[in-house]
């Protein structure tokens, strides 16, 4: 039995100079009769299609009140469909339900459903590139004074990315079931996952129990006065990260990583050597000034040559242009997830980075502002965490307690309010060499038992979260290999023989 064909859309009845958008009707007819015929061919397609991807409207809502069904662990049959379609307008002269019957009657089999699918799917994204480049032409011709080319090409590109992606972000409304599936999924994986960690761990126990790991599409606000170590541990944090890195590939072909992640690494201080030296410096146990002096021994060299071989395969990306603008950051992490993954985001630091926008150049407080929000909507956009160091005001410096507070973030209270959770490095190590009294004087004598107390150790100040606890967590800093360290307590320590 054939299948009535749909009515031509008004494009394909006009003049040849006119183009129908891409589209398959045989495809949708033939995808949706095999799961009318056997429910199992929806698995096979449901990752990855939705109604919308479907040309035609009936077979829109058809394919969502069969999603509906079968995930409501119902059947999906011309029977059970009928119900919820009697009402709709007829197919030409055939009423919908009796379309329904068709489809069924037609299907084949169900071995090519997931081609069907991948068919449909493809045509509805070139439909989508299509309006895209139709917006992109006619913002063009008629673009408005204070849209400079920059701006257009930057909002093209972000659009062009959220559909290479999943097509999550900006998608509209959710319906609050999905948003729920996500949840669920998210407690599954994190009891699932080696430490039960909802997000990526940082490599630093005490700190991943407070977080709960590095949770996808937050801002983290990394802290600190200079000589705190920030960089240390946002380098440390991103390492441990990158090392760890191993993924499955999904049934519709995306990647997901199952421990550790991709990072991309804007180092707009450093340059790429320098980034190295400290990475090499910490895994191999030699201190960066050694390695940059020339000072190495022969048994600390090939140390140092066989951390960098095992370095050279891990996913860890840098890019160290300096002076660059939010809009070319958030261009440069797009095309990095694109091209060969992302599941961490590390700017070092923030302060370094430009707004794109004339107002912004009005003032710096605005303009921080700008930047803030837009590294929040990246990482919303991207799906990953993005940890920012920050600098912090001299008013620090000008207390007695030098222990950073919300107060001191610098320049804009936009990095507090946009920021997930604010993290501050603090070493009172650092303030106290600086105090050093003279040598055989009762105050020598205390500040010798002050250094010995604070030798080594330095604080993560978790001012804000939103997810969970503020507190503070200790852990071990070794300045030699600007390495942070899990702090041993008493709890971890191996019993003691009297």
């Amino acid at each position: 039995m054939t299948i009535q064909a749909l009515p031509r859309p008004l494009d394909e009845r006009q003049d040849s100079e006119y183009r129908a958008a891409p589209h398959n009707i045989e495809a949708e007819q033939a995808l949706l009769g095999a799961i009318l015929v056997n429910n199992e061919a929806f698995y096979r397609v449901s990752d990855f299609l939705a109604p919308e991807h479907f040309f035609e409207s009936v077979h829109q809502r058809i394919f969502d009140v069969i999603s509906q069904l079968i995930r409501g662990n119902k059947t999906a049959t011309p029977v059970t469909l009928k119900t919820f379609l009697e009402r709709d307008e007829p197919i030409g002269e055939i009423p919908v339900t009796q379309y329904l019957a068709r489809l069924a009657a037609a299907a084949t089999t169900v071995i090519n459903a997931e081609d069907y699918g991948r068919t449909i799917y493809e045509l509805a994204t070139r439909r989508r590139l299509i309006s895209i480049g139709e917006d992109m032409v006619n913002l063009a011709y008629d673009a408005p004074v204070d849209m400079p080319p920059a701006q257009q090409i930057a909002q093209t590109e972000q659009r062009l990315f959220e559909l290479a992606e999943t097509g999550k972000y900006g998608s509209g409304f959710l319906r609050f079931a999905e948003a729920l599936k996500d949840a669920i999924d998210m407690a599954s994986k994190a009891y699932q996952r080696d430490g039960h960690l909802s997000g990526i761990s940082s490599g630093l126990r005490d700190l991943d129990e407070t977080l709960g790991g590095l949770q996808p599409s937050d801002l983290v606000i990394l802290a600190g006065r200079p000589a705190m170590g920030k960089t240390a541990l946002a380098t440390n944090i991103a390492f441990h990260i990158a090392a760890r890195y191993k993924a499955q590939t999904l049934p519709d072909g995306r990647v997901e990583a199952l421990d550790g992640g991709i990072v991309g690494f804007f180092s707009l201080e450093m340059s790429p050597e320098q980034l190295a030296t400290r990475i090499i410096s910490e895994q191999a146990a030699v201190a960066s000034e050694t390695i940059r002096r020339g000072k190495t021994t022969r048994e600390e060299f090939d140390r140092l040559v066989d951390v960098a071989t095992q370095l050279q395969s891990i996913p860890f990306y840098i890019d160290a242009t300096g002076g660059l603008s939010i809009a070319q950051l958030a261009a440069r992490a797009r095309r990095l997830k694109r091209q060969k993954g992302l599941d961490m985001l590390v700017i070092d630091y923030l302060q370094l980075l430009q707004g794109s926008s004339r107002r912004s150049q009005d003032s710096r407080v605005q303009e921080i502002t700008e930047i803030t929000t837009g590294l929040k909507a990246l990482a919303k956009e991207l799906n990953v965490p993005i940890l920012a160091l920050s600098q912090l005001s001299r008013q620090v410096e000008a207390r007695e307690d030098k222990r950073p507070q919300l107060a001191d973030l610098r320049e804009s209270g936009s990095i507090e309010q946009d920021a997930d959770v604010v993290m501050f490095v603090y070493r009172e190590e650092y303030y106290l060499k600086g105090k050093k009294p003279r040598e055989g004087t009762p105050e020598f004598e205390t500040w010798q038992d002050e250094m010995a107390l604070a030798h080594g150790l330095a604080e993560v100040i978790i001012a804000k979260q939103r997810h969970g606890p503020t507190g503070t967590v200790n852990l071990s800093f070794q300045a030699e290999f600007t390495r942070f360290e899990n702090l041993a307590s008493d709890a971890r320590l191996p019993e003691r023989i009297e």
